[in-house]
């Protein structure tokens, strides 16, 4: 299969590969050995796709429809198997039995190009809240997740070492609410970790599936935070776009029977992270916008 791995992914790996880094240059042969070992054939690759792997949209030998995804080991894509197997399809796209190769998953094909995004935004984000919902389940016993501790401390780590003096006192905000929200966490939960509308894919066995996980173990508010910041590029051109965040706020702890104040620290704290990292990566744009979000909550 000759092919060129989408823009957007190669931009995305180019910002945080390793030194030494060779998943790019070994992913044309790694997918053959993949497509052939299942003996797939191959429709398209998906663009733009995703910033950490390649779909692959593939057929069984019989026409059966599905999807191969491939991610390199940092990204985790084995933690992603293990909640997909812990779901088992409730709520979260299914992951369809076969070999197993380290890195590749095959699931079964959703709608790629709709999301819960092209719905209106109070419908999108009622129809994503419903989604995340049924995924807040307990943990296997034995689990191979990180926990939102364990991930919010690396996090914390970098943003004590590269924050810059013009976000020093978001950064200094952001890591106080951290250290509050862990003192006491309320739950134990499987999440999915990356939530976000773009991630609520229209399915056949279910209207709206989940895709992408990195999953972590912790309370649901650290969960739901990623969402209240969706679509963010529209909340920061409304003139009311910082009141509008905080009835978001309000409006998603209530349906979910989440804490509030719990919500709104873990909503500025990972606001602040992601901007941080955004300005690291070279993308000041994208940490403008999230930054001044994070001013609001």
């Amino acid at each position: 299969m000759a092919f060129e791995p989408p823009q957007r992914l190669v931009r995305a790996l180019g910002e945080s590969a390793p030194d030494g880094d060779d998943w790019l240059e070994r992913l044309p042969e790694t997918v053959r050995e993949a497509v052939a070992l299942r003996e797939l054939t191959v429709e398209r690759v998906q663009v733009p796709g995703g910033r950490s792997s390649l779909v692959v949209l593939v057929r069984h030998a019989d026409g059966t429809p599905a999807v191969l995804k491939l991610a390199p080991l940092r990204f985790r894509p084995e933690a992603e198997r293990a909640a997909l197997t812990r779901w088992d399809g409730l709520g979260a796209v299914q992951l369809v039995e076969g070999p197993v190769s380290e890195g590749v998953l095959l699931l079964e094909r959703l709608h790629p190009d709709v999301s819960v995004r092209s719905l209106p935004e109070a419908k999108a984000l009622l129809e994503a809240a419903g989604t995340l919902r049924r995924l807040w389940v307990e943990p296997p016993a034995e689990h191979v997740f990180e926990t939102v501790a364990e991930r919010t401390g690396r996090q914390a780590e970098v943003m004590r070492a590269r924050a810059d003096a013009a976000v020093a006192p978001l950064v200094d905000a952001a890591l106080a609410a951290r250290e509050e929200l862990l003192a006491a966490p309320p739950e134990h939960r499987l999440l999915h970790g990356t939530f976000r509308q773009s991630k609520v894919l229209a399915g056949e066995r279910m209207p709206w599936l989940a895709v992408g996980p990195d999953p972590v173990v912790g309370e649901c508010a650290f969960d739901l935070a990623r969402l209240v910041r969706d679509r963010v590029e529209d909340l920061i051109a409304s003139p009311s776009g910082a009141a509008t965040t905080r009835r978001r706020v309000k409006r998603l702890a209530e349906s979910l029977e989440v804490d509030q104040e719990r919500l709104r620290g873990w909503t500025l704290f990972r606001a602040v992270e992601s901007g941080v990292r955004a300005l690291r990566v070279g993308r000041p744009r994208d940490a403008e916008l999230l930054l001044e979000f994070a001013g609001w909550v």
